[in-house]
Order: structure tokens, then C-alpha cells, then sequence
């Protein structure tokens, strides 16, 4: 009981980070959740969670739902992940989540340094950045720092940035979990998760939220960075 009283502390703090860097809680969730399940297991736990959690993001923060956006990044991002998550039962996922990570730390640290320079917000560019972070989703079971990347660069308001990408990853997710709990990767015997995953995915976000009605635009957008090489570095160093 102890294990999983931990575990759900953990994803309440993930959610919370998750919800504050604006990009979703699974950059930290998934590490975390490893410490406890099996990588099948974690990846379907993940999506189901995820679920739960951007519905509570898109309830408190709907009104800064970007559609272009949603269309041109998320499109790609859905197509992608079922491929990315179907892959999963038939290669290896930990290579390419190391390269994925060692691009993250050097494109965070590169916005930093040019942190008043944007991307051209193009349309290739959003494709791009959805196919790329589908894909890695799919894969590696998170992909929110990519699109964390692309988002961040194109300087969005906090609350646009936030609903934004909520909306795109309950696609993603919603896509996923279809194809990880049909392959079984969600037992039944954990299935009495679900009603505290859902309790925390809206109080985690509604904390969340509180704490970004105290920070400017500048701040929440160095934050963003910061939390993407901080974790990229964490993921980068478990492979060693």
C-alpha cells in the first residue's frame, strides 16, 4: 500500500510541474512511474492518466485554445503517436528516447541564449514539431517536450500555450491508450487507480493553475526551458 500511496504523491507532484511548465506531466511521469511498474505498464498508465489530466486542463483553461494550432500541430501529433505506439511491440524505444533528449537540452539551451528571437511560425514548422513529438510519444511514452519546444518558441501567452497543447495531447493520448490497452499494457488488476488518477489530474492542475496566476509571461516561458533540460539531463543520465 505504501508503494502505491507514493506512487500517487509522485504523479500529483508531476502533475502540478506538469501543469506550471505548461507542456503536460508525462516528462516527469513516465521516470517516475518507472520506478515502480514495468515500461508496458507505465506507458498505459500514462496515456489513461494523461486523459483525465488534459480534460481538466481544457476545462480550467479553455478559453485560450489556439484552433490553427490545434489543427496544424495536433493533426500530425495524433497520425503519429498510434504509429509511434504500435512500434513499441516490435522495437526498442530507449535509443531513441536518448537521442530525443540530447536534441531537447541543446534546442532549450539555444531559446535561452536567443530567448527574444522566434521561429517563423509557419506551417511546416507546427507539422514538424506534431509529427515529432507524436512520434516520440508514441515511442517513448512522452513527447510533451518537443511540442513544449515548438510552442515556446512561437512565444504563446501562458493560458494559450497551456490549452493549447492540452487540447492536442488528449488527442495524442486518447490515441494512444487505445492501442496500448488493447496490446494489454493496462492490467486489470491496477484498474483501481483510475478514480484517484482522475482526482489528481484535476487537483494537480488546479494547483497548478494557482501558481501561474503569480508568474509573468517571461517567467512562465524560462520556466518552460529550464524544466525541459533539467529533465532531459535526468532521462539522458538513467540510460548510463
Amino acid at each position: 500500500m505504501e508503494k502505491y500511496s507514493l506512487f500517487l504523491i509522485f504523479a500529483l507532484l508531476s502533475e502540478i510541474i506538469g501543469t506550471v511548465s505548461g507542456f503536460g506531466s508525462s516528462i516527469l511521469f513516465v521516470p517516475l512511474a518507472s520506478l515502480f511498474f514495468d515500461f508496458k505498464l507505465v506507458f498505459g498508465i500514462t496515456a489513461v492518466f494523461h486523459v483525465f489530466s488534459n480534460l481538466s486542463k481544457i476545462a480550467l483553461f479553455r478559453k485560450g485554445i489556439d484552433k490553427n494550432i490545434v489543427i496544424k500541430l495536433g493533426t500530425p501529433a495524433v497520425i503519429f503517436v498510434t504509429i509511434g505506439a504500435l512500434l513499441t511491440t516490435i522495437i526498442p524505444s530507449k535509443q531513441i528516447e536518448l537521442v530525443m533528449n540530447i536534441i531537447l537540452v541543446f534546442l532549450s539551451i539555444y531559446l535561452i541564449i536567443n530567448f527574444n528571437r522566434t521561429i517563423k511560425q509557419s506551417n511546416a514548422n507546427l507539422i514538424i514539431g506534431g509529427l515529432a513529438s507524436g512520434l516520440i510519444a508514441g515511442l517513448a511514452g512522452t513527447g510533451g517536450a518537443i511540442r513544449g519546444i515548438t510552442l515556446s518558441a512561437f512565444q504563446l501567452r501562458k493560458e494559450v500555450f497551456i490549452a493549447t497543447s492540452a487540447f492536442i495531447d488528449l488527442g495524442v493520448d486518447s490515441s494512444r491508450a487505445i492501442v496500448y490497452l488493447s496490446n494489454g499494457y493496462f492490467e486489470k488488476e491496477y484498474l483501481f487507480l483510475i478514480p484517484f488518477l482522475v482526482a489528481i489530474g484535476f487537483l494537480g492542475t488546479y494547483l497548478g493553475k494557482l501558481i501561474l496566476a503569480r508568474t509573468t509571461e517571461t517567467i512562465f516561458r524560462y520556466l518552460v526551458l529550464i524544466v525541459i533540460i533539467i529533465t532531459s539531463i535526468i532521462q539522458i543520465a538513467s540510460h548510463f
